[in-house]
């Protein structure tokens, strides 16, 4: 039944050729949890385009949520989810993935990812629970303030133990490789090896994506430099519908400091009693929002954008001196030593902190089976679009649907395994029209135009002719990275700015689609909510998608 794992000379004597039963794009927390759940049962490989760590899981802070303590219920789980969704979530995929996210979060007990306990009253060990912005109660499992590190270290370790699970690293997924006999079907990939720099083919009987999130987009985010929008944009040219793109989540509260690139500070410091203030230490969430500094991500994130409009100043604050220092070092030992490496004692003085592009809230369409419109192709983790987060992603919820929808795409590839097999042949990479490129500037120069201007035009706020601007340099930019990628050998640099300017069409065309301002996004143009919200769904059509996307549906 399964195919055995190998290396092996493509037709053309120059690349390779893998084999594999599954093979999973993308190394966080959704693709590592895919990995072990298939593992026993089949042949897995698993494409990491840096380092095995570096993505966006690494880089949580926060947590997990789920129901555990015995004042909550999977009800309000539920209800908190739609609230902070501003009326946009599918109501089923909240249901869903609140459900079973306690079964997700022993899994994740049982292999060792260590989370914080605490001795109650009675003298009993149980999980420490933090609360965040969105939560009516504390139902965060997290290990310290570095969920993402122990889950990425714990799941690496169970992974790398595996005989059935080989890693490619340092490998780019250029594109899914579509059946020619097939039209909804897929043979695997194309990738590209970083280290020898050729390209090379890998044949999988499914492939899946968790490819992350697409926020190097933009000019200023959280986000690892992988960033780029990979997953989506390859599906989106396989012939995948794409929804929600508009909604890019700011996070509120990233350090700002010259030495401190991409650094995040949590939103539990605020859970656990931070407070937002202007340079003077004046407090200023409670007029924007009755709940203060634990209203959902993109209010906060706005009421930092306008203040700091507002004052003319180039960071807001927060402060939690106010909490025992041991309390502060205990509860936040990462955040603690990273900003006392700048200079900033977080238990004597408030951080600066300024909004950055943080999670992409929409993504590639797919069923409760984590299932895309390719037979055979799945997408689960950041890159996929479930119904989870509506308008807006309620804080800890994205490692939890990670690993809530690798159990569902596990349970229906395992169900479907004797019922996938393609014997096609698969054309080798034609590089016979091609050359080495020596104007590698181009791409730099359009790499920090394309992030420039999204931050500009598609950020925080925007408004009707920020937006007609964007799509205009976008269509520019896709026609010149269009001829570059035709005459010249692929590079790292160029794969990713071809997909960057990919999704940055889908975001600016999903942003104009919406008439309305809700959640993370807001237009100056359309400040009201409509009265019916509807997600903004993108179709591929036959058109060359390198100047027009696809039909609009909302």
């Amino acid at each position: 039944m399964n195919s055995v794992t190998s290396s092996l000379p493509s037709a053309d004597q120059k690349g390779i050729e893998h084999r594999c039963d599954v093979l999973i794009i993308g190394s966080g927390a959704a693709g590592l949890s895919l990995a072990l759940k298939l593992a026993d049962h089949c042949n897995v490989i698993i494409l990491s385009k840096s380092d095995r760590n570096e993505g966006s899981t690494r880089y949580a802070q926060g947590g997990i949520a789920a129901v555990f303590d015995e004042h909550d219920s999977i009800e309000d789980h539920v209800a908190d989810t739609l609230n902070s969704g501003a009326g946009l979530c599918d109501e089923a995929a909240v249901r869903f993935t609140a459900e079973n996210a306690k079964d997700a979060l022993n899994w994740l007990i049982n292999h060792g990812v260590p989370f914080d306990t605490e001795t109650n009253e009675d003298g009993e060990k149980r999980f420490h629970l933090t609360r965040e912005g969105g939560h009516s109660h504390r139902r965060i499992l997290h290990a310290a303030d570095a969920t993402g590190e122990a889950l990425q270290i714990t799941l690496n370790d169970a992974v790398s133990a595996h005989p059935n699970i080989q890693f490619l690293e340092r490998y780019n997924a250029i594109d899914l490789i579509k059946s020619q006999r097939n039209k909804r079907g897929c043979n695997g990939a194309y990738v590209w090896n970083l280290e020898a720099a050729h390209v090379e083919v890998v044949r999988s009987r499914f492939v899946v994506l968790a490819t992350g999130g697409c926020s190097k987009v933009y000019q200023y985010t959280s986000n690892p430099d992988v960033s780029s929008g990979d997953g989506i944009a390859m599906a989106w040219r396989a012939g995948c519908r794409v929804a929600n793109m508009e909604f890019n989540q700011f996070h509120p509260t990233c350090l700002y400091h010259p030495q401190a690139r991409n650094f995040l500070i949590s939103e539990a410091l605020r859970g656990e009693g931070a407070q937002l203030c202007h340079p003077d230490g004046t407090r200023f969430m409670h007029r924007f929002d009755q709940r203060g500094d634990l209203a959902p991500r993109d209010i906060v994130a706005r009421a930092i954008d306008y203040e700091m409009k507002r004052l003319g100043a180039d960071c807001m604050y927060l402060d939690i001196s106010h909490k025992p220092a041991d309390f502060v070092i205990k509860h936040f030992p990462n955040i603690y030593k990273k900003c006392l490496s700048v200079g900033i004692d977080i238990t004597r003085e408030p951080i600066p902190v300024v909004p950055a592009a943080h999670y992409s809230c929409g993504g590639v369409m797919t069923d409760f089976n984590a299932k895309t419109d390719l037979d055979n192709v799945y997408a689960i983790g950041e890159v996929a679009y479930t119904g989870l987060h509506g308008a807006n992603r309620m804080a800890s919820n994205s490692l939890l649907e990670c690993v809530v929808y690798a159990a569902a795409a596990a349970r229906h590839i395992m169900a479907n395994l004797d019922n996938t097999c393609s014997h096609e042949p698969i054309a080798p990479w034609d590089e016979s029209q091609v050359t080495d490129s020596d104007e590698e500037v181009i791409i730099q120069h359009n790499w920090h135009e394309l992030r420039l201007f999204m931050w500009d035009y598609v950020g925080i706020v925007r408004t009707n002719k920020r937006l007609e601007r964007a799509l205009r340099r976008i269509q520019l930019l896709s026609q010149e990275i269009h001829e570059y990628y035709a005459h010249f050998r692929v590079s790292n640099n160029l794969l990713e700015l071809r997909n960057l300017v990919t999704v940055a069409e889908l975001i600016v065309r999903c942003a104009m689609a919406r008439k309305e301002s809700r959640g993370l996004h807001y237009n100056v143009d359309y400040p009201d909510m409509l009265p019916t919200p509807a997600p903004t769904v993108l179709r591929p059509d036959e058109h060359d998608q390198h100047t027009e996307p696809g039909s609009l549906s909302t």
